[in-house]
């Protein structure tokens, strides 16, 4: 029996959700509500305790991305919205999921070794566990396809993997399905403004390097003014960008932002500096991220509303979730999943 095609997706409360967020993904999540699948999208606060939240900045950050949601164009009444911490069904099936992975595949993800650094013995037991706890918040939900970023799609196989081997270890056949990656939209790959070989990221410790979505336009016009260029002109073909990393990721966020390709990007600039192209850039991303910030303000002016529209898309996500958990039990062999 196929399975109800289904879109899950989720972004960690870690900070104050950047540019390359909302193109990179939000952007894609608003998209992908008209498109005939469900879609379920979740503030993932339990991944972010892997590493150590100040508690109170932790709750601050949660509704911040649910605020980033509902600002970027997600409607609570066409796609269900909470944060994962209120739906136990997630962390009920990562115990099961625990038990199915092999140490063998957990060794193999480049993500916790990049997290943990060099001392890998201090990191939490969550942080190794984590792709797991990932696989169950979609399998629980039996999701068909999810959204994710390049840095994730090693997560997404691993999620793949671990549905197989559930599916043939009970018997089960097409019990999970085996996901399917949705990796790419306006601009896949946003990077650093100050860096143009490293992602821009809600964690660097630089705030000149990205575009928060809360920033006001001049905050927005002088991160794009400063932005690291090279002295050559733009050239006539995305090829022309080859070993320019930022003027490439400049171009590609005008096109992201604009809905024109790089190649209509670059026909119309083509031969012009920075000088020239950065405050179009600058005004272009100011009409588009400075609405988001203002509705975001308004939103987190009422926390309660937040918080009720967080509540009802938990008890939403539990009606899909909690009958999934309980064949699961089931297929198992445990006695009462709830």
């Amino acid at each position: 029996m196929p399975h109800t095609p289904r879109v899950f997706s989720g972004v960690q409360p870690s900070g104050s959700l950047t540019l390359g967020n909302y193109l990179g993904a939000i952007k894609r999540f608003v998209e992908l509500q008209g498109s005939g699948m469900e879609t379920i999208y979740c503030v993932v606060d339990l991944h972010a305790i892997t590493v150590w939240q100040d508690p109170k900045e932790l709750t601050a950050a949660t509704r911040g991305v649910a605020a980033a949601f509902l600002a970027c164009g997600i409607d609570p009444k066409k796609s269900i919205l909470f944060n994962q911490s209120q739906v136990p069904a997630h962390t009920q099936l990562a115990w099961i999921f625990n038990c199915v992975v092999r140490l063998g595949w957990l060794n193999r993800m480049t993500q916790f070794k990049d997290k943990a650094g060099k001392d890998r013995e201090a990191a939490s037991a969550g942080l190794y566990a984590y792709p797991a706890l990932m696989a169950a918040d979609i399998l629980v939900y039996r999701a068909t396809h999810v959204p994710v970023g390049e840095d994730q799609k090693q997560h997404l196989e691993l999620t793949r993997d671990i549905a197989a081997k559930f599916n043939n270890d009970f018997d089960a056949p097409d019990f999970f399905p085996l996901t399917e990656p949705l990796i790419g939209g306006p601009a896949p790959r946003v990077m650093s403004l100050r860096d143009g070989s490293k992602k821009m990221s809600k964690s660097d410790p630089s705030d000149m390097s990205r575009i928060n979505l809360t920033d006001d336009a001049d905050a927005i016009a002088q991160k794009i003014r400063k932005a690291r260029t090279d002295p050559e002109p733009l050239p006539e073909t995305p090829e022309g960008l080859e070993g320019r990393a930022e003027a490439r990721n400049l171009v590609g966020i005008y096109a992201a932002l604009s809905g024109l390709t790089a190649e209509q990007v670059l026909a119309e600039y083509a031969g012009q500096g920075f000088g020239a192209f950065k405050p179009k850039l600058a005004e272009l991303a100011v009409e588009k991220i400075t609405p988001i910030a203002d509705e975001m303000r308004r939103l987190l002016a009422d926390p309660g509303e937040i918080d009720r529209i967080l509540g009802d898309g938990a008890k939403r996500a539990e009606a899909i979730a909690v009958p999934i958990l309980e064949e699961t039990y089931r297929t198992v062999g445990l006695i009462g999943s709830r």
